[in-house]
């Protein structure tokens, strides 16, 4: 098993000030070595499946090595405790978004989920989002009913939540859009009601999809590519 103390001295090494100063627009705050996600996802592979490395890295505090958790988390062993002690520690979406595919991969994921997006924090509420976002994209089992209340609960609390939230709920009614026919439509509806959905991405480029041209790009591709698999 690799060490943690190793594993951080290697982080440390590898840290610069640009990347330092790019997490830093994106909500990452101190103590951050600024490692390149070209170096993490190396290390990441490298480490494999190790719940216990992942549990030692997150307890440093480290933004880089909270990071690197995320990649190196075994969803067969996450547990609901340990997703509230995680979600506990967040303070930026970079963190949130480590942490959602472990999460969704595991048994507690969706349970979890439909917990976080019910509470009042920022952080939490976009993991939830995200959880849901990723095992729609996953192709998890959701029946029409089920998705077409999301929808309604996205369009209902959306202009209220909070900042990154929005984001997140945009995102996953795009996922909900991108399933079926049917629900390309009905989510498209949702989503010109809605309308612009103003996120604050502070010192970044980054924007927030208008999720009925997005929903069609996607239910796009996805008919090229089954008509592709179709045809061989």
């Amino acid at each position: 098993m690799a060490d943690v103390t190793d594993i951080m001295m290697e982080l440390e090494a590898q840290g610069t000030e640009q990347h330092r100063k790019v997490y830093t627009r994106h909500g990452a705050r101190p103590p951050m070595f600024g490692v390149s996600y070209a170096v993490l996802r190396p290390l990441g592979k490298r480490l494999g499946r190790d719940q216990a490395l992942a549990e030692d890295l997150w307890a440093t505090g480290n933004h880089d090595a909270r990071v690197l958790a995320g990649m190196i988390m075994d969803p067969g062993e996450i547990d609901r405790s340990g997703v509230d002690r995680w979600i506990a520690d967040v303070d930026n979406y970079v963190l949130t978004d480590s942490l959602t595919a472990p999460i969704a991969g595991s048994a507690v994921g969706l349970a979890a989920a439909y917990d976080l997006i019910g509470r009042a924090g920022e952080w939490e509420q976009a993991l939830g989002w995200q959880i849901l976002t990723n095992a729609l994209l996953s192709s998890r089992e959701f029946d029409d009913g089920q998705l077409e209340a999301l929808a309604g609960r996205i369009e209902s609390d959306i202009s209220s939540a909070p900042n990154r939230a929005r984001y997140s709920m945009n995102a996953t009614l795009i996922a909900i859009g991108s399933r079926s026919d049917e629900l390309e439509a009905a989510a498209i509806d949702t989503a010109t009601r809605i309308g612009v959905v103003e996120v604050d991405h502070g010192e970044t480029g980054c924007k927030t999809p208008f999720a009925p041209e997005y929903i069609l790009k996607t239910r796009e591709r996805r008919r090229v590519k089954e008509a592709g698999a179709a045809s061989r």
